[in-house]
């Protein structure tokens, strides 16, 4: 008998096999594993499967399975990517983090997390210079993406940037807040760079949206007492545990963050987190994916990165349509850090023109993003 030709990859995400369940959907409907990608599933008890279906041009990747059905999968054509032992996160991960992932172990102190000990890990290998380890990172943050394509397919999403040093218990924290409860009522997903500050205050206002207003004051005042990261991790993520306990099931938004900076840890508001080692990879990834505009809280030199990283594309038009760019806080962005006269005159003559604004305060900020979308 001839093989089973192997079906070619047609680049579909139906062809992306990330979870036991969806392993044994394929198996009773397809009744063929040929030319899909399974990514991250444990096998070891699907040994009768592996050993029956036609797996030709299948790849497993990162697959644990025993040594039988390894061998007879390789022998079929199929490429095997094997588990990397001793790592402190999986590369060929099928799905976005999320915090209770990251922050598994919390109890014993945040150094004992799996977010504290992929950072470290990273410190080391990024020291020693190791090849393997910078592909093993590379592999990490291409699965990532593809994961967060398939969490954001269909969405609306606009990105709020601002900087890690807002405080909690601030009237800056509660306004950035009310930013992102308001976009999520409005039917958009929010975006931030998933860290503390402003971007862990338009996650949480996000997550506040199915929730009364009292409910938002009321998680204001639970994380006031603890207003930063610093000195203790540990102890400001668990009072954002504390108020995903007090009400769970909150709305959705993303959070992108980087163990780049790792000594800024992803704050658990964000329902999906999309972390990264490359920080290049994880800034355009992040406004790349804001098709419904960006607004800018004051910032210091990372969100100032960010203006110019969403200016540029816009101001060539290199990602189609131009995206809605929202600054906000003209002190800010006219006098301490003038960033608004030079995307001005970036946007002079251009289509981008027409999808810029500065506005004075936060609350003004969806009217004005909804104007800029026309």
């Amino acid at each position: 008998m001839h093989p089973t030709p192997a079906q070619p990859y047609d680049g579909s995400h139906d062809r992306e096999i990330e979870s036991l369940a969806r392993f044994d959907e394929v198996v009773a409907r397809r009744g063929t594993l040929a030319g899909f990608r399974v990514q991250a599933v444990d096998l070891t008890d699907r040994t009768d499967v592996l050993l029956s279906v036609e797996t030709a041009g299948a790849i497993f990747l990162g697959c644990p399975m025993t040594p039988e059905a390894a061998a007879r999968v390789r022998a079929s054509d199929a490429l095997v990517f094997p588990p990397v032992p001793g790592l402190p996160f999986d590369p060929y991960r099928g799905f976005v983090y999320s915090a209770e992932e990251l922050f598994a172990g919390l109890d014993r102190g945040y150094e004992a997390t799996p977010d504290a000990l992929a950072y470290a890990w990273f410190q080391q290998t990024k020291a020693d210079g190791d090849i393997f380890a910078s592909m093993l990172r590379s592999i990490h943050d291409d699965a990532v993406s593809d994961a967060l394509d398939e969490v954001l397919a269909g969405a609306r999403v606009v990105g709020v940037m601002g900087g890690h040093a807002m405080a909690r218990g601030s009237r800056e924290y509660a306004g950035a807040a009310r930013l992102g409860r308001a976009l999520a009522h409005n039917g958009l997903t929010v975006a931030t760079g998933g860290g503390p500050g402003a971007m862990e205050a338009a996650n949480l206002g996000a997550y506040t949206a199915p929730f009364d207003d009292d409910m938002l004051t009321a998680a204001l005042e639970l994380l006031a007492p603890v207003p930063s990261f610093r000195p203790s991790v540990t102890d400001w993520a668990r009072a954002a545990f504390e108020v995903r306990a007090r009400w769970p099931r909150g709305g959705t938004s993303i959070g992108i963050p980087t163990w780049f900076y790792g000594h800024e840890p992803p704050n658990p508001f964000a329902t999906h987190i999309a972390k990264y080692f490359a920080n290049a990879t994880r800034e355009d990834g992040l406004l790349a994916r804001c098709t419904a505009g960006v607004v800018f809280l004051p910032g210091a030199a990372g969100t100032v990165q960010e203006i110019f990283d969403n200016a540029t594309p816009n101001y060539y038009e290199s990602r189609g349509e131009v995206t809605p760019m929202v600054l906000v806080d003209r002190a800010h962005w006219t006098e301490r850090l003038p960033a608004w006269p030079l995307v001005q005159s970036l946007a002079r003559d251009r289509s981008m023109a027409s999808r810029i604004a500065l506005v004075d305060r936060i609350d003004e900020a969806p009217e004005a993003l909804k104007h800029l979308a026309g």
